[in-house]
């Protein structure tokens, strides 16, 4: 499918230094992106889309894993490390050589922000920690990503998303009732914890401003997790009450639920709150059911869900998609189609908010990918290119930002520092 003029929100590729004419809330804040996979990039994707110039560092020949993941490839192209890495800039470096950590120094006291994800104590056993760091530069704020934390009885421990989530609680949650726990079709774990690295890397830039001192963000998966939780942990304090896999709805919050139309057409219809039941109770011809003393209240429909959930069930049943859809609109009731990429590629608002950016792929052509987020109205964000290929920015980033002549980075590319 080809992009159009609603889809491309682009910025114009600055070429091949990658960081001069960037605009966003976060242009002229440099950063750091060390690790693999997902949460430190993530992260590191996050603040490149609005403005920061983040520069990625992979070992020489030992490519980020990213640029191999996902379910697909095209020509032999990832189609997920074009969003990740898009907007980076992406050197080689060597942290395990000694020439390769005075050089991320030498990085580190030039830059406002470090993101790593790499097991606690990793950065100290080269030398590379807070400590040695922030003496270079007091300034520096460090993103630091990892299953447990940077302390703890579990800190030295490997953690994956999918460990992450499971500790917090998230895993036992999703599913069915009598199947073993599900999990979601992304690494939820891993990105939701880089939005909260990157919001506290926020939160440390406003303190800086005011104290002119850096200092390190700890995030933890499991507790990035954790705060997802809502009332875990006090229901079961207070109330013995452990939450259990439930499906597609939520105990004591109906209706509210996934139902199928009369052509298979599957459709969320979310009515709980009392004034939204009672436009639903409208829109089925039955409104009567609002005051009926099983469904007249939450805690009524809560204790009542199975018998109203199969009455909406019957009605949606009832109806082609979008005349079930029409009918929950002209009523006010919030409801919407279960969406794949086609649909979201196709829908008008989507279109509309530039929801999808078509930013040119120097081998795919124009590569449809999900915008920044969230959208500033004066100093928004972009995607100016597609993740770069490895060391793509060597020569801008140790020619030009750390004055490194020809001769002696060509002594570091043969002794495989760089």
């Amino acid at each position: 499918m080809q992009s159009n003029d609603e889809t491309v929100r682009c910025e114009a590729a600055p070429g091949s230094a990658g960081a001069e004419g960037r605009s966003g809330a976060l242009a002229g804040i440099r950063v750091l992106e060390l690790g693999t996979l997902l949460a430190g990039p993530f992260c590191g994707q996050l603040l490149a889309d609005q403005g920061a110039d983040v520069i990625k560092v992979e070992p020489p020949g030992q490519p980020d894993p990213l640029r191999a993941w996902g379910p697909r490839r095209h020509r032999g192209h990832s189609l997920v490390w074009p969003i990740v890495a898009r907007n980076k800039r992406c050197i080689t470096l060597d942290l395990r050589q000694p020439k390769g950590q005075e050089l991320l120094r030498r990085l580190a006291g030039l830059s406002d922000i470090l993101v790593e994800n790499f097991r606690p104590g990793t950065l100290e056993k080269w030398g590379l920690g807070p400590e040695a760091l922030m003496a270079v530069n007091p300034r520096l704020i460090m993103v630091r990503v990892s299953g447990y934390g940077q302390d703890g009885p579990y800190a030295g421990r490997a953690g994956y998303a999918s460990v992450g989530e499971a500790m917090a609680g998230l895993r036992l949650l999703i599913g069915e009732p009598d199947r073993v726990p599900a999990r979601t079709g992304i690494s939820l774990g891993d990105t939701y914890t880089a939005t909260v690295a990157a919001l506290g890397a926020m939160m440390a830039l406003q303190a800086r401003a005011r104290t002119g001192r850096g200092q390190v963000v700890d995030a933890a998966i499991y507790e990035s997790v954790l705060g997802l939780m809502e009332g875990l942990i006090p229901e079961w304090h207070f109330e013995g009450y452990a939450r259990e896999r439930t499906g597609a709805v939520l105990p004591g919050a109906a209706p509210s639920n996934v139902y199928r139309a009369a052509d298979g057409g599957l459709v969320v219809v979310a009515a709980n709150q009392d004034t939204v039941f009672r436009r639903l109770a409208e829109a089925m011809g039955q409104p009567d059911l609002a005051l009926d003393p099983r469904f007249a209240g939450h805690l009524a429909r809560g204790e009542n869900q199975g018998e109203l959930d199969a009455l909406v069930a019957a009605w949606a049943g009832g109806l082609e998609t979008e005349a079930l859809l029409a009918l929950c609109e002209a009523h006010g009731v919030p409801a919407g189609r279960l969406y794949r990429a086609p649909d979201l590629l196709a829908d008008a608002h989507v279109r509309a908010r530039g929801a999808i950016v078509w930013p040119d792929h120097p081998a795919l052509g124009p590569f449809p990918m999900q915008a920044p987020v969230p959208r500033l109205s004066d100093t928004p964000g972009g995607v100016a290119w597609t993740g770069p290929e490895m060391g793509a920015h060597n020569e801008a980033v140790y020619g030009d930002l750390l004055g490194l002549d020809a001769d002696t980075r060509t002594a570091l590319a043969a002794a495989r520092i760089i």
